[in-house]
This record gives structure tokens, C-alpha cells and sequence, in this order.
């Protein structure tokens, strides 16, 4: 089943996928798309094929900091169109996409008559506020390299060993100076971890990157695992 490429919806038993079905429509998402932004009403609800969504904070003196990323893993949108709420980030495509959506009024009424869907949504938005936690934790304690690392392995896991990132982007995500970047990218392509040329990047060798990794990528993959069991962790 087409929809089924996203894990959340790959899920559900039969019955409750076929109730779901007839609501749900493909939609291309471009990179750079802008899905929410603060305080606006979420109308929809996007469940990733694919590629990455970014949720951003953005402070008052323009600087920009991804506190999570959603991709096909999940789901973006059901928390605050459940309870009638506003975004409270900017979410962006940062790899583009096809997703799910369904419409927010389908989705209300289906949660109250299809209890497996509830259940669903609410064990992904747990791991959605852990994966932010331990980002929070992880920008505040460990040095760049080992950061780098985490947020390298998490792309990994959502969007393979091949990435167009640059340097600028990453120090945006990250929310650190360029220059940090270009040196911690080049000592790591010196230590032969990544490949990176003309914005176009490798994980060269993605078992010793998780040996140079703080522990918050295997902490973010323990709570996965958590709540939807090993069998159907974060992908690789």
C-alpha cells in the first residue's frame, strides 16, 4: 500500500488503516517549503514517505537552531490539530518529499472512532518531545564534533549515507558559526568518518561515526524503541 512507506501508518492494523484510507491524499513536498510557522493554525496533518522535515526556533537576533527532524518515522501536525492549537515553530522541509496528509477535521473525527489511530499519534508525539529533550541536553553539554556526529547519525537514519548539505546549512541547524563547521568537517574527513566536497557529503563510515558520537543519537534510539519495539526502529 502506497501510504504504508510511512512507518506510523505501516502500523495500524488493517481495519483501522482502511478507515483511514479514503482520507489520506499524496502531496510533493519541495525543499524550502514552509509547513508551519509560529503561532499560525496547523490545518493538516503530514506523515513523511521520505526525506526530512526540520522544526526550527528562531531567536530574536536571527539565528536559527533545529530542535528535531521528522521523517519517515513519523508524523508532523496531529498534536496541535487534535487539540485545536497553534504551531508553536517553524517546520521546513530540509529534504524533500512525498507525504500523507490527511485534513485535520478528518483526522479529529477519526481519532474519536478509531481508537488505534489515538494511540498511534500520542506513542509518536512522546517520542517527538524525547527526541527534542534530548537535543536540548545535547546542544547544551557536548562539544561540536561529538553534535555533529549525532545530528549526522540522525539524518543517517532518516535519509541514508549520502547528503547536499552545506556548510552554512549545518551551521544553521546547529546553531553554531560556519568556521566551527569547516573545522570540525575537516578534522572528520581528515579521521575518515565523512567525504565532503562542493556541498555534497558521505558518512564514509557510519559505524565508527556512532563510535565518535556523544550518547544522545543511542539514547534517541533506545526511546524509539521504547515505545514501537526493535523490529520497527528508526531506519537506516
Amino acid at each position: 500500500m502506497f501510504h504504508s512507506k510511512n512507518q506510523l501508518l505501516s502500523r495500524l492494523d488493517p481495519l483501522s488503516m482502511e478507515r483511514m484510507l479514503p482520507f489520506l491524499r499524496a502531496v510533493e513536498l519541495r525543499q524550502g517549503e514552509v509547513l508551519a510557522e509560529v503561532h499560525q493554525p496547523v490545518d493538516s496533518v503530514y506523515f513523511p514517505h521520505g526525506g526530512i522535515l526540520s522544526c526550527m526556533v528562531d531567536l530574536a537576533d536571527g539565528v536559527m537552531i533545529e530542535t528535531a527532524m521528522v521523517g519517515a518515522d513519523g508524523e508532523y501536525g496531529a498534536c496541535p490539530v487534535l487539540d485545536d492549537r497553534q504551531a508553536m515553530n517553524r517546520v521546513v522541509v530540509q529534504i524533500p518529499m512525498t507525504v500523507s496528509v490527511i485534513d485535520g477535521q478528518d483526522l479529529r473525527q477519526l481519532v474519536q472512532d478509531v481508537p488505534a489511530i489515538r494511540k498511534l499519534l500520542m506513542d509518536y508525539e512522546q517520542f517527538f518531545i524525547a527526541q527534542i529533550q534530548q537535543t536540548a541536553a545535547c546542544n547544551a553539554v557536548h562539544d561540536i564534533e561529538r553534535r555533529m556526529c549525532n545530528w549526522l547519525l540522525r539524518m543517517h537514519d532518516l535519509a541514508g549515507d549520502r547528503l547536499n548539505l552545506t556548510q552554512e546549512f549545518m551551521a544553521q541547524m546547529m546553531g553554531v558559526r560556519r568556521t566551527s563547521i569547516s573545522g570540525v568537517a575537516a578534522l572528520m574527513q581528515k579521521k575518515g568518518l565523512i567525504a565532503y566536497s562542493r556541498g555534497h557529503l558521505h558518512l564514509a563510515d557510519v559505524d565508527r561515526l556512532r563510535a565518535h558520537c556523544c550518547e544522545c543519537h543511542g539514547a534517541l534510539r533506545s526511546h524509539h524503541d521504547a515505545l514501537f519495539g526493535r523490529k520497527d526502529a528508526v531506519p537506516a
